[in-house]
C-alpha cells in the first residue's frame, strides 16, 4: 500500500507549508497570506513561465481547501522557478472579474478553487483556448485546456466516521456542511458509512446527527463565512449528545472549534474532525481536540499539474485523489493518539487496505465515476 494509515496515525503530521505572496497581487482582491522568500534552487528556473490562482470566497488563509491549493501553486514557485499571481474572492461577484483578470494578465495556467467557479471557468476557457485552466474540485467541464482536480473524498471520510464512532462515549457523532454541494456532502456520505459500518461490524448502536445519506438531508449554514451559524450548530449538537462533529465547511469550521474548546472547559469530552488539511496543523486553535482530518493533498495535485504544463504535457484527463494513489487520507491522531486503541489503529489499517482493493466500496453520489 503507497500510503499506510499507520503512517498517518503514528507519524508526524503533513509539514507547514509555505504562505508566499506571488510578485503580482491585484487591487481589491484581498491579502493572500504573508510573504516569504521562495529560495529554491530552482528560482528563475522558468521565470517566463506564470501559474495563476482564483480563490473561491473564504480567500487564500481559510485554513482549508483556498489555502492548501495557494500553497501548491507557492511550492510550484520554489521547485520550478515559475512566477505566480493570485487573486481572492470575497465573494461570487468576484469570480469573472477575477479570472479575467488573470487572462488579461498573461498566465500560461489558472488554477481556479471550487466548484462554485465552475461556470466561470468553463465560459472564460472557452473563450481562451490557448490558456489552460485547472480547476479544483469540479468535474463537470469537458474542454481541452481544462483539466479538473477532483477527489473521492467518501474513502477517507469513511476511516474518519468509523474512527469517531469507535471513540464515542456518548454513542453520539455529528457532521453539517457549509452549503448542499457535491464536494461537500461526498464527505459527509463517506462518514455516514463509516458510522454504518462499525454499527454493522460490532453491532452496537452509534447515531449520527446532522446529515441523512439516504434522503441526502441533513444541516447546512448555506455559505463558507458564517463562524457564528458552525458555533450555534455544534452547540446544538453538543447539547443533543453529539461528542465528535465534523464541519464541512471551510472557516464556518472555525466556530466548531471555538464550541467544542468551550464544552471542554465547562467539563465536558468534545472533539471535532476537520476536513481538507490537517486541522493540528492549520486550524490555529483547538488543535488538541481534533480527533483526526480528513485530508485532501490538493496542493500536491495543484504543484503536479502545473509541473505538467511546464513540461509542455498537460491533458484535461482528471485527476483523482483516493486513498490508494495518496491524493486522500486520514490525518495523524497527533493529541489524541492515547485515546486511540491499537487494536482501532489495525482495524482502520484493514480497512483502508479493504477500500484500496475493492473489497468494501464507500458509496457516494458525488464520488467521482
Amino acid at each position: 500500500m503507497k500510503n499506510s494509515l499507520r503512517r498517518f496515525s503514528r507519524g508526524t503530521g503533513l509539514s507547514a507549508a509555505v504562505l508566499g505572496a506571488s510578485a503580482l497581487v491585484l487591487s481589491g482582491c484581498g491579502a493572500p497570506p504573508a510573504e516569504e522568500s521562495s529560495g529554491g534552487s530552482n528560482a528563475g528556473a522558468n521565470s517566463d513561465y506564470l501559474g495563476c490562482i482564483v480563490s473561491d470566497e473564504g480567500g487564500f488563509d481559510d485554513r482549508s481547501f483556498n489555502q492548501s491549493s495557494y500553497e501548491g501553486l507557492q511550492k510550484a514557485k520554489t521547485d520550478l522557478g515559475i512566477e505566480t499571481n493570485e487573486a481572492e474572492s470575497q465573494a461570487s461577484t468576484d469570480f469573472i472579474p477575477n479570472v479575467d483578470s488573470m487572462v488579461q494578465g498573461g498566465c500560461d495556467l489558472i488554477v481556479t478553487v471550487g466548484y462554485n467557479l465552475a461556470d466561470t471557468t468553463k465560459s472564460t476557457a472557452e473563450a481562451n483556448t490557448e490558456t489552460n485552466f485547472a480547476i479544483v474540485d469540479d468535474n463537470s467541464i469537458e474542454l481541452p485546456n481544462v483539466k479538473p482536480i477532483i477527489y473521492d473524498t467518501a474513502q477517507a471520510a469513511f476511516l474518519a466516521g468509523y474512527a469517531s464512532a469507535a471513540t464515542s462515549e456518548t454513542g453520539k457523532v455529528a457532521t453539517y456542511g457549509g452549503i448542499n454541494i457535491p464536494t461537500v456532502t461526498i464527505f459527509m456520505d463517506g462518514f455516514a458509512e463509516g458510522v454504518a459500518y462499525y454499527n454493522e461490524e460490532t453491532g452496537e448502536d452509534v447515531q449520527l446527527l446532522g446529515w441523512n445519506k439516504e434522503s441526502q438531508n441533513g444541516t447546512f449554514v448555506g455559505n463558507f463565512s458564517d463562524a457564528a451559524a458552525g458555533k450555534t450548530n455544534t452547540q446544538n449538537f453538543i447539547n443533543e449528545g453529539a461528542d465528535i462533529i465534523m464541519p464541512v465547511a471551510g472557516p464556518v469550521g472555525s466556530g466548531t472549534l471555538d464550541a467544542v474548546i468551550e464544552a471542554n472547559s465547562g467539563g465536558k469530552d468534545v472533539k471535532a474532525v476537520w476536513v481538507d488539511s490537517d486541522g493540528y496543523e492549520t486550524a490555529g486553535k483547538g488543535e488538541e481536540f481534533i480527533l483526526t482530518s480528513v485530508m485532501k493533498l490538493m496542493g500536491d495535485a495543484v504543484e503536479d499539474v502545473i509541473s505538467t504544463d511546464v513540461d509542455g504535457e498537460f491533458d484535461n484527463t482528471p485527476y483523482v485523489g483516493t486513498l490508494e494513489n495518496g491524493g486522500v487520507a486520514l490525518a495523524p491522531f497527533h493529541d489524541q493518539e492515547a485515546n486511540v486503541p491499537d487494536d482501532l489503529q489495525s482495524t482502520l489499517d484493514d480497512l483502508q487496505e479493504k477500500i484500496i482493493s475493492g473489497e468494501i466500496t464507500v458509496g457516494s453520489d458525488a464520488s467521482p465515476e
